[in-house]
């Protein structure tokens, strides 16, 4: 039995496939500079759109691209609110009218507990 021990590896550690016959995807390599003054490259897919800003490996500031166009901001709606999602639903005259109802409940209730 001892003649047929297996050996391994651990789970991870070494990878027994090689790189031979394989074509990498292509790669550019993106360079960015920030405001302290650091300039530093980046590899990216040749294919991707590299984004506009990339934090800085030295100071964890912004860097921006050195080659490209400045970012264009996408035009965003308006966070709607609650106000906004209930006028959707209801008309002032409706809300008005909830209103009424709403407080002449409550000031029944608070006349139930004066008499008691």
């Amino acid at each position: 039995m001892a003649e047929r021990t297996l050996r391994g590896s651990r789970l991870g550690s070494v990878s027994y496939e090689t790189d031979r016959n394989t074509e990498l995807a292509p790669r550019r390599e993106i360079e960015y500079s920030c405001p302290k003054g650091h300039t530093f490259t980046v590899p990216m897919s040749g294919e991707a759109e590299p984004p506009y800003s990339w934090e800085c490996r030295l100071d964890g500031s912004i860097g921006t691209l050195t080659e490209g166009h400045a970012e264009q901001s996408k035009a965003t709606k308006p966070q709607r609110t609650h106000w906004d999602m209930l006028m959707e639903r209801r008309s002032i005259a409706d809300l008005e009218e909830v209103l009424a109802e709403r407080l002449e409940l409550l000031r029944g209730r608070k006349a139930g507990r004066k008499s008691a």
